[in-house]
């Protein structure tokens, strides 16, 4: 009988083309997850891999095998939700992703809940961004994540993942005490000509909502500083660099020698929790987006 942990080992090393890459997502070392290959030839009496350079290769063998093993998988995980949802308890591990600002402005409270209500579950967290989150849920990696998008950048899902909208999380424009646009009420897009801009780095909603937005103003922003961490960007305005537009979650006090000024029409990103089709039935998922949403709500309120 073929030993499902070594089918499980092929089958990361064919989802994401190395072992190094395989024995990370599964928690292995690289040198493991390459026993359990050997092994699974000498199991199956056939090559598995070929050396190429460095690195390895699975043979066409293999290559059949792995999308066996898929599908082995599959009915594995069906068989353990289908456990988990007779025991009707949250229980097992649960692995939930957010982008950094969600991590610190929303999770605190979500965890919180979730560890005191639910004893048998073991929540793991991750942080990402949105399109990084979303393909993690989509290969298995994360079970539940917050995501966010914006009007003008929308985030698509892939085929199998289900969606719901948390909130939204209004953005201002943050400029020095000093700057010309310290004192206004409000400010325009074409108010913003000429200024040099902090922002997250280009790939990212942020930087794409950043660059589409000023466009369609029928300006060119200037992202003179790419900068992941708010925090970052607040402490270099709080020194007279640059100007920038941060969500309000997240995002902490900001410091006296920084004005907030709102941006019209005033812009504002949408939060969501991503999972799994397929993995709804599983309590733990129904706990989760339950007590993801009741935080939002609390905050909203608050």
């Amino acid at each position: 009988m073929i030993d499902l942990g070594r089918l499980r080992a092929l089958h990361a090393v064919s989802l994401y083309g190395s072992v190094n890459r395989a024995a990370e997502v599964l928690g292995y070392t690289p040198s493991a997850v390459s026993q359990q290959l050997a092994k699974l030839e000498r199991e199956t009496r056939t090559v598995l891999v070929e050396r190429r350079g460095r690195g390895i290769v699975l043979t066409d063998a293999a290559q059949q095998l792995a999308a066996t093993a898929s599908r082995v998988l599959e009915l594995v995980e069906d068989a353990e939700l289908t456990l988990e949802e007779q025991r009707g308890r949250a229980i097992g591990t649960l692995v939930v992703a957010a982008f950094p600002t969600a991590a610190r402005g929303l999770l605190p409270s979500v965890l919180s809940r979730l560890i005191d209500e639910n004893p048998g579950l073991d929540v793991r967290v991750t942080e990402i961004d949105p399109f990084e989150a979303v393909a993690a849920v989509n290969r298995g990696e994360v079970h539940v994540a917050v995501v966010h998008d914006w009007h003008n950048t929308p985030l698509s899902l892939p085929e199998g993942l289900s969606r719901v909208k948390l909130g939204s999380d209004p953005a201002d424009v943050l400029v020095p005490a000093t700057h010309r646009l310290a004192g206004k009420e409000f400010v325009r897009a074409e108010d913003l000509v000429g200024e040099r801009w902090i922002c997250q780095p280009a790939g990212s909603i942020c930087h794409e909502w950043l660059i589409r937005t000023m466009r369609r103003a029928g300006v060119e922003p200037d992202v003179a500083y790419s900068v992941a961490e708010y925090q970052t960007q607040l402490a270099m305005l709080a020194r007279g660099i640059g100007i920038g537009l941060l969500p309000r979650l997240g995002r902490g006090p900001v410091p006296d020698e920084v004005v907030v000024v709102p941006l019209q029409p005033a812009p504002s990103r949408r939060l969501y929790a991503v999972w799994r089709t397929t993995t709804a039935r599983r309590p733990a998922i129904a706990v989760t987006l339950s007590t993801l949403k009741s935080a939002w709500s609390d905050r909203d309120t608050a």
